[in-house]
């Protein structure tokens, strides 16, 4: 009985490893061991992802409402504003003008006023003017020798300051955030009555927009075309001769984009190659030359031709693993060629279209070198509106809504693929 009992107990007895350590804690230490590991060699890459990638996103986005400048450079101004009722119709009372003649003197003084006029001449024209000659007048001007009232002194410095309309930007534009970027950017804007469409003139992002959307989706169309009979006959030479015709379409990467780019400027333009060879086959008369650049046309040529390579990789990838026996069982079983291709091939390359047709589309709307130097005036895309916003006129809240409403637009379309296709069908090989 007692011998039953020891060997009773000595089987409920946790099992050891050879240190006497419970087996189970063991594991679990080995485990989280392996899981901290991975957490470390993770940690780099992530840290480059958020530096490079969600850091300026983020960036981004803080740019296209923060609006901190008018509370920074006129306090004073900002607090008197806040209990203004502007629906009155009447100018600020004495305080407000006193307020700001104070704050006006220091920015002057500190030459931060002109910041100010630069933030407000975005929302309407003439207010960088304004700041700068009031900040001028307001060096010069000593408060221990003032006749008048401050209302009067500043009504006399310019008669833009006896607009309501004056006092009511600054007052709608105090806040450290704004929507006004966003307006901009579908081309509205906020007036006394409220949310206005900009006269039609004016109106440039939702047309720069629309060409945008249309111009990157028939690049990408025309890539598929040409991009697909070039793939399939990759995928079905022989393993020599396709690599050779693999180093020609990887050719355009080891060429500078530049080079590239200009080169079809010499190719397309009044008395270029292409003008010429028509005009010598006798298509064409040499006053009827064909104008292909510096428009639609030639942004369209030049984008194709060099993000062509990024729709054919991703098609001869998948491609090349579609077994051809498929193809061979489909015909021994009665089905034309056309009837194979069209049912049992094409299927299985739809993944690489959509891979391909994402990565292509994604580019070209980012495009802006290429449209720059060969889309003209009527050729340009909205990517061109941002970079000159963020290098030339220095409207970086403007750039940055663009660039958001660019990036919502991305993330709109990838939801709908996702819905459609399917995101787990793309594939690269």
């Amino acid at each position: 009985m007692a011998k039953k009992m020891s060997q009773s107990n000595t089987s409920s007895e946790p099992l050891k490893t050879a240190d006497g350590v419970s087996l189970k804690v063991s594991l679990n230490r080995a485990l989280r061991r392996r899981k901290i590991t991975a957490l470390l060699l993770v940690t780099p890459l992530f840290l480059f992802i958020l530096l490079t990638f969600l850091g300026p996103i983020f960036d981004m986005l803080l740019r296209s409402v923060d609006n901190k400048i008018i509370v920074q450079v006129l306090p004073k101004t900002v607090s008197q504003l806040a209990v203004w009722d502007a629906s009155t119709g009447e100018l600020p009372d004495e305080a407000v003008f006193k307020a700001f003649v104070e704050d006006a003197k220091i920015a002057a003084e500190n030459k931060t006023i002109s910041r100010v006029g630069k933030r407000l001449n975005y929302e309407k024209s003439g207010m960088s003017s304004l700041f700068r000659k009031t900040g001028r007048k307001l060096k010069k001007f000593d408060p221990d020798k003032l006749e008048i009232s401050y209302t009067d002194l500043v009504l006399g410095y310019d008669k833009k300051w006896a607009k309501h309309e004056t006092w009511w930007l600054i007052q709608r534009e105090s806040g450290k955030y704004t929507s006004s970027y966003y307006y901009a950017a579908v081309d509205a804007q906020i007036g006394v009555d409220g949310v206005q469409r900009k006269p039609d003139d004016q109106r440039i992002y939702m047309k720069l927009l629309k060409r945008t959307m249309w111009l990157s989706s028939l690049i990408t169309l025309l890539t598929i075309v040409l991009g697909y009979p070039i793939a399939y006959l990759l995928a079905t030479l022989k393993t020599r001769t396709s690599n050779l015709l693999m180093i020609l379409v990887l050719l355009p990467f080891w060429t500078s984009l530049l080079v590239r780019t200009s080169a079809w400027i010499a190719l397309l333009q009044r008395e270029g190659v292409v003008n010429d060879f028509l005009v010598t086959l006798g298509f064409i008369g040499d006053d009827g030359r064909l104008a292909m650049i510096h428009n639609q046309v030639g942004t369209v040529v030049a984008m194709t031709h060099i993000l062509l390579p990024f729709m054919i990789l991703p098609l001869f990838s998948v491609m090349k693993t579609i077994s051809p026996t498929y193809v061979r069982a489909a015909r021994s079983m009665g089905a034309t060629s056309f009837t194979a291709f069209r049912r049992v091939y094409f299927p299985n390359t739809v993944a690489g279209i959509g891979a391909g047709g994402i990565l292509v589309f994604i580019l070209a709307i980012g495009y802006y070198i290429t449209p720059a130097l060969v889309g003209g005036t009527s050729g340009t895309l909205l990517s061109n509106f941002i970079a000159y916003h963020i290098s030339t006129s220095l409207n970086w809240g403007l750039a940055a809504a663009l660039g958001t409403i660019l990036l919502m637009v991305v993330l709109v379309l990838y939801i709908l693929y996702d819905k459609i296709v399917g995101i787990d069908n793309m594939k690269l090989g």
